[in-house]
């Protein structure tokens, strides 16, 4: 099992928050709860199980020399594989892959079954992706009975319930991805069926746009809508409008995404097998129907030569890194426990692996590049295309020694002998945000979320977490200050900060520092070298129009991206909102109805004391994740029809505020009022009971004295608080994410 203080040694960097999530969400528990693992021990369990796949092919392979390699790719950061594989390698459960497209037949049992598999599925730790294109429309016919079908978003709604009932591993539940072809009857209420927030929560929802259909939107043309049972048209509609509604949504709410199902299907590698209808729940990674694919990412920050000119990338390590990483992968599609016969059929048929990177922000700070210039573009282009190009020789140097995949007869590599691969694909970019945590770099392709950020534990401290690259800087030039981190935590840029030199602030752009059209063009320059597809967000200030969504996406099909998502700051706007201590806003999670919840048996909360003209008033807040949950007020000194007003007022605010009221819309409501006595109090008047309420909430919910009743957005990417731990949370690579604990909303 190797040399213990060795082992020690090589994860000493771990940093706090990897230490947290590792600990939540990775390392072996007892039967008490207890973890029981170190992370030493978890990265030599995994490795242990991975190497065992060598003698599969070679009976006096050496199989402890590949177990430390492993070990090491791991420990020391340079790779790491999807979290299923981080979670179960060696353990019971044994599922090693993150993600599984399944087939959504249209038949009562097919669905059912369907669901079924699912259920399976997310058990195991996977998250799904369907296509429910193949589903009679809605009122179309149904058999001879003269019954009606209720087409794909009723049946939606059943997997969505079932999702609710299944947590992954028995800790959260799984993610689902659900996507509807823009030919589809269905279409239009497919485009809109999230926009009630209490209703497929754990769903992402994409449209499958077609070549003929953008084609026809740029005529300004209708297009034919097919019902694919019958495969006979049942009407028009026009192409304009539909992809009017299509980007009206996404403005509002962030849904539904785009995949460009022709593009993804002049990429299949097995087409002989049938065309790609769906992806994983982030959008990555296109499947066939009944596939799943192991997934893995390299750290781009451990691949840095510093020379005496300027850092650059150590192309050879890296070489080495992929072709291990690579071979790990292929290991551990041997190695994972399928939870369905037919899916461990096709996935050790294709053997589709996913190799991706993480820390490419980090890196560009490392090299001194612009995120949003040419040059970082050139060099995402050119890693890229070395990672895959250094995949595919990995790929065929295993296939010479173990055998192309099963059905390469069905693949574009059929009769190449010289081109014969192991893995029909071998390169993916997925989300890395728990695995960007343990390894202490930047998630995937995505620009820094933020340089700093302010987060706060149980005893309510305050814990500044800056980004290392720019800490390192920031104390080499000598301008490294407490106060400046908390201030740059509240900007959420360094863009025009004095106390940083300029020719930094060019450097440390953060994601709302850049042009929509530049998050584009990177996601364009990685995909060209990308088997399977790309997880990225294109964050949008608040404040953006409809039209820059529509030129968002009019760009990501020119560029020939396989799919886009987007989200503007600040648009959930049908979703439960309040104003957090911080005065963000604070979105509840998605199932989360104060109104006619039982009251929790413990709620933390304060109790301030302010002057009024008819005596000392005391108000006490309760508050449940960060949000205002019930209001008491009591009047010293008071008489019973004063104190019985008081009370009244503190009952109604608090059924407001259960009901989902924003706590700016009570302070507006409140606020002014003027009685009979109006008193000093800290330099201003306060003018009766309800108007001194006012104050203390606007006091501590809305601290810059925002007492206008108007929400405010910062730009800032983490306007929204996670739901398990409170902290701040982000939209980045297609999906929710925390960079404190590691939840994310897609599985």
């Amino acid at each position: 099992m190797g040399n213990g203080k060795k082992e020690k040694d090589q994860v000493d960097f771990l940093t706090e928050n990897a230490r947290t999530v590792l600990e939540r969400r990775y390392l072996k528990k007892d039967a008490s709860g207890q973890v029981c693992e170190s992370p030493e021990h978890m990265f030599r369990r995994v490795a242990a199980h991975i190497a065992q796949a060598e003698k599969n092919y070679d009976k006096k392979a050496d199989v402890q020399k590949i177990e430390d390699q492993f070990y090491s790719l791991m420990a020391e950061f340079r790779f790491l594989p999807n979290s299923p594989t981080l979670m179960n390698a060696g353990r019971s459960l044994g599922q090693l892959a993150a993600c599984f497209v399944l087939p959504v037949e249209d038949s009562i049992d097919g669905i059912f079954e369907a669901v079924k598999n699912a259920a399976i599925i997310h058990k195991s730790g996977g998250g799904t992706g369907f296509s429910f294109s193949r589903l009679r429309p809605e009122n179309s016919k149904v058999g001879s009975t003269g019954g009606v079908a209720s087409g794909p978003v009723s049946f939606m709604k059943i997997f969505n319930t079932a999702t609710e009932q299944i947590k992954q591993g028995g800790t959260r539940r799984g993610a689902n991805m659900a996507v509807l072809r823009v030919d589809h009857p269905d279409i239009m209420t497919f485009i809109t069926c999230k926009n009630n927030k209490k209703e497929l929560n754990n769903f992402n929802i994409s449209v499958g746009v077609t070549d003929e259909f953008m084609a026809a939107v740029e005529q300004k043309e209708d297009y034919d809508l097919i019902d694919p049972h019958s495969g006979r048209m049942t009407g028009r509609l026009s192409a304009a409008a539909v992809y009017e509604e299509l980007v009206k949504q996404a403005w509002g709410t962030g849904d539904p995404g785009i995949i460009f199902i022709d593009e993804i299907n002049r990429f299949n590698t097995t087409a002989g097998l049938g065309e790609m209808e769906s992806t994983n729940p982030c959008g990555e990674q296109p499947l066939l129907p009944m596939e799943a694919c192991n997934l893995g990412s390299i750290n781009l920050t451990r691949f840095i030569i510093k020379n005496q000119k300027k850092p650059e990338v150590d192309y050879e390590k890296l070489g080495e890194a992929v072709h291990l990483s690579v071979r790990f992968l292929d290991n551990t599609i041997d190695m994972s426990r399928y939870p369905i016969d037919e899916i461990d059929l096709m996935v050790k048929g294709n053997r589709k692996i996913g190799l991706g990177i993480m820390g490419f922000a980090d890196l560009l700070y490392m090299l001194d590049t612009p995120y949003d210039s040419q040059e970082a573009l050139t060099l995402a282009g050119k890693i890229m295309s070395f990672v895959q190009k250094e995949s595919h020789k990995a790929s065929c140097d295993l296939a010479k020694i173990r055998g192309a995949f099963p059905n390469v007869d069905e693949s574009i590599f059929k009769g190449k002998k010289n081109q014969q691969m192991r893995n029909a694909t071998t390169t993916t970019i997925a989300p890395t945000g728990t695995l960007s945590i343990i390894a202490g770099c930047s998630s995937g392709i995505e620009p820094a979320f933020a340089l700093s950020y302010v987060r706060t534990v149980m005893d309510n401290d305050r814990l500044i977490e800056v980004n290392p690259v720019f800490k390192r800087f920031a104390i080499e030039k000598d301008f490294y200050s407490d106060a400046l981190m908390e201030e740059i935590a509240e900007n959420g840029t360094v863009k025009g900060n004095l106390n940083v030199p300029s020719d930094l602030q060019d450097v440390f752009v953060t994601a709302h520092d850049i042009k929509p059209e530049h998050h584009i063009k990177m996601q364009a320059a990685f995909q060209k070298y990308t088997d399977n597809a790309v997880s990225k967000t294109v964050n949008l200030p608040h404040d953006a129009t409809e039209s820059d969504v529509r030129f968002i996406y009019d760009q990501a099909f020119a560029t020939k991206c396989k799919g886009v998502t987007i989200y503007r700051d600040g648009s959930k706007d049908n979703q439960v909102l309040s104003v957090g201590k911080n005065g963000e806003k604070i979105e509840e999670e998605d199932d989360f109805l104060l109104a006619g919840r039982e009251r929790p048996q413990t709620l933390e909360g304060f109790t301030e004391r302010i002057k009024t003209g008819m005596g000392s008033l005391y108000i006490t807040v309760s508050e449940y994740k960060g949000r205002p949950f019930e209001l008491f007020a009591t009047v010293g000194k008071s008489g019973k029809s004063t104190q019985a007003k008081t009370e009244a007022i503190g009952r109604l605010i608090s059924l407001a505020l259960r009901s989902g009221i924003e706590v700016d819309e009570i302070i507006e409501q409140i606020s002014g009022i003027r009685g009979e006595h109006a008193v000093f109090q800290d330099g201003g008047l306060v003018y009766s009971i309800p108007d001194a309420i006012a104050k203390v909430l606007e006091k501590r919910y809305l601290p810059k004295g925002n007492g206008n009743g108007k929400k405010q957005y910062k730009n800032s990417l983490k306007s929204d608080l996670c739901p398990e731990c409170g902290q701040a949370i982000t939209f980045e690579e297609g999906c929710k994410s925390c960079h404190s604990c590691g939840y994310t909303k897609c599985g």
